[in-house]
């Protein structure tokens, strides 16, 4: 297995895997329509970037994904277009590095069929919905104090990071993330 360099990886991945990225793509675009509610009065979704990770490897969970945020964003406005670079970003990169690289650390040595590669699988799904979740709480945190009005007055988001922070990771640690690892390790 090993890393592989990315050009041998997109090679790869037009040669022999684009209907399986295609196949994946979809599921996730579906799966992410569903909206869960959350603690707070608002609505999470699963991610898919795990899951295509593990199949695929991080590169193209990553063009998977972006694919998919951006036919929600362009035809349904779901995450909207000005927050499409931030949404790729935790989304698509950040959760198929994290998911990939918990799920290899947690199989390792595992055979084929093991019922371990499942737990794997779905550990790493929560644990990437949990970072995906956290690196967009820092950026809603930070914009306080990046960008003010000139009478002082947040620009964007409201709240800092005392208040960002736990608003985005308690929903996701009590009922995202564990949506994320039954749909993962359901799916593995």
């Amino acid at each position: 297995e090993g890393a592989r360099p990315l050009l041998v990886e997109i090679q790869a991945l037009t040669s022999r895997t684009v209907p399986l990225l295609s196949l994946l793509s979809a599921f996730v675009f579906t799966v992410q329509m569903f909206n869960v509610p959350l603690p707070g009065g608002t609505t999470g979704h699963a991610v898919g970037a795990t899951l295509i990770a593990i199949v695929l490897g991080p590169w193209a969970a990553i063009i998977g994904v972006t694919v998919v945020l951006v036919i929600q964003a362009l035809f349904f406005g779901d995450g909207g277009l000005l927050a499409l670079g931030a949404n790729v970003f935790n989304m698509a990169v950040v959760a198929s590095f994290v998911g990939f690289g918990a799920y290899r650390l947690f199989s390792l040595g595992a055979g084929p069929s093991s019922a371990r590669r499942v737990v794997a699988a779905a550990l790493a799904g929560y644990l990437a919905m949990q970072a995906a979740a956290l690196v967009t709480a820092v950026e809603l945190g930070l914009q306080p104090l990046l960008f003010r009005a000139a009478d002082g007055t947040p620009l964007y988001a409201p709240y800092g990071l005392e208040i960002a922070i736990p608003a985005m990771m308690g929903p996701h640690l009590l009922v995202g993330g564990l949506v994320e690892a039954v749909i993962t390790g359901g799916v593995i």
